[in-house]
């Protein structure tokens, strides 16, 4: 192949070199920044995962942020699940029947909720939704007791429906599915289903749902990792050891340890290895629901 050289007396062409990016100090304050407030939440958990590698003399022996001289993860979680005839097995099994049903229930509630409140026009809309705003402001704790009156009234504190009822109402929820469901719902989706014969119900099962699997999905996860978490509420409402949650559970075993010194000494690392099991569950449901948010974020990139 050959090449023809350029007529005598035209200029060469020469491509400016490209500038070179320096990065700003801002970028690199801001880098900083990110990387303190990334080892601000992973170092509790680091330090999680290294103490339930210790025996009990080098929890309170070795360094905090560093493995001991013997590692004892799978004895301690052998002996966790094995402890008192494996009742942290029971109390893992309660908060999971508690904060699925909980999650499921009041994510369906906060879209069907949402969804009524967005989607249509009736006397008193506004006044209710801010309402629901007002609720937002009360905390949990002031409500507790009022709850734990209402069910013992109506004879069901003590019982499973005591953690799973409450834990249904999800303000924040329902206003979050309202916002969502404005911009990712259009009317006239609503209107040709409705011309076509549809009912409501048919219409937010079969159509609207769909559209809002992203922000189910966040109301889904929030509920359940608040449910998973609570402590208060099912330390009023609950006197039975077997209906415990993992919170009460663990905090049990650590008044224990704490009450009896030496004698009890032992359960110290398995509450350690106890709340280390505890969070995998919520890791694995953060990993799973992510992908619905990573849909929500590319459908909303695109122009309608």
């Amino acid at each position: 192949m050959t090449t023809t050289a350029p007529p005598k007396g035209t200029p060469e062409r020469r491509t400016a070199p490209r500038p070179k990016q320096q990065r700003s100090g801002g970028g690199y304050v801001l880098t900083v920044a990110m990387l303190a407030v990334l080892a601000y939440f992973l170092l509790p958990l680091f330090w999680l995962l290294v103490s339930s590698t210790k025996t009990t003399g080098d929890l309170f022996s070795t360094f905090g942020l560093w493995f001991g001289g013997e590692f004892n993860l799978f004895d301690n979680i052998g002996r966790t699940l094995t402890e008192q005839d494996g009742v942290f097995v029971r109390w893992l099994g309660n908060t999971l029947l508690y904060a699925v049903t909980a999650a499921g229930g009041g994510a369906l509630l906060a879209a069907l909720g949402g969804y009524g409140f967005a989607k249509y026009r009736f006397k008193g809309n506004r006044a209710m939704f801010m309402l629901v705003l007002g609720a937002l402001m009360v905390p949990a704790t002031a409500l507790a007791i009022p709850t734990y009156l209402v069910f013992s009234e109506i004879g069901l504190a003590n019982t499973p429906w005591a953690i799973i009822l409450p834990s249904l109402a999800h303000p924040f929820g329902l206003y979050l599915m309202r916002i969502y469901t404005e911009s990712a719902v259009p009317d006239t989706m609503i209107e040709a289903a409705r011309i076509d014969g549809a009912g409501e119900m048919r219409i937010f099962f079969q159509v609207t749902l769909r559209l809002l699997a992203p922000g189910f999905a966040t109301v889904l996860l929030f509920t359940l990792v608040q449910t998973w978490n609570n402590y208060f509420l099912p330390l009023i409402m609950l006197n039975d050891p077997d209906l415990y949650p993992i919170t009460v559970g663990l905090a049990q075993w650590q008044a224990q340890a704490a009450a009896s010194g030496g004698a009890s000494g032992d359960l110290v690392p398995l509450v350690v290895t106890g709340a280390l099991l505890s969070i995998l569950p919520l890791i694995v449901a953060f990993l799973f629901l992510q992908r619905y948010w990573q849909t929500g974020l590319a459908a909303g990139s695109v122009k309608q």
